[in-house]
């Protein structure tokens, strides 16, 4: 099984999503598991209460999810890509995922969930299974 610190939760079927999975490259630690997985369903569900359609990293380790462009930043900044491209991912979020919306016709909007979160135990409970999903990391997340 992989190990793990951070599991990213992503709209597997957005092509702007594919700007976090190019990040993820660099990163081993951080597996990559589709929103739509039932994995990440039942993650969300522990974490937030309720499926919140948003970018999730859960972070074991640090004890944090971070969500939606929380979670987008987080992603540059470990990804080490200068500061000027976490503050333009971050404070272009929103604008970026409507257009992203609208153009593949998602039929549906990113919640609006934003913030660091304390991990729940509930949902470190689920991070085992996370993992596990992710182990298999999709093919727009090997290394090229």
């Amino acid at each position: 099984m992989a190990d793990y610190d951070a599991v990213l939760i992503y709209d597997g079927e957005c092509p702007y999503c594919s700007v976090a999975a190019r990040a993820l490259r660099r990163l081993d630690d951080i597996g990559a598991i589709s929103w739509y997985d039932d994995a990440a369903q039942d993650a969300l569900e522990a974490q937030f209460g309720d499926t919140p359609f948003a970018m999730v990293l859960v972070d074991a380790r640090r004890g944090r999810a971070y969500a939606g462009r929380s979670a987008a930043e987080e992603l540059a900044d470990r990804a080490g890509t200068p500061d000027i491209v976490s503050s333009l991912v971050g404070d272009n979020y929103d604008r970026i995922a409507a257009a992203v919306g609208a153009a593949s016709d998602r039929g549906r909007d990113p919640a609006d969930v934003h913030d660091i979160y304390p991990l729940t135990d509930e949902a470190r409970e689920q991070f085992e299974a996370l993992v596990a999903a992710a182990a298999d990391r999709p093919e727009e997340l090997e290394s090229a």
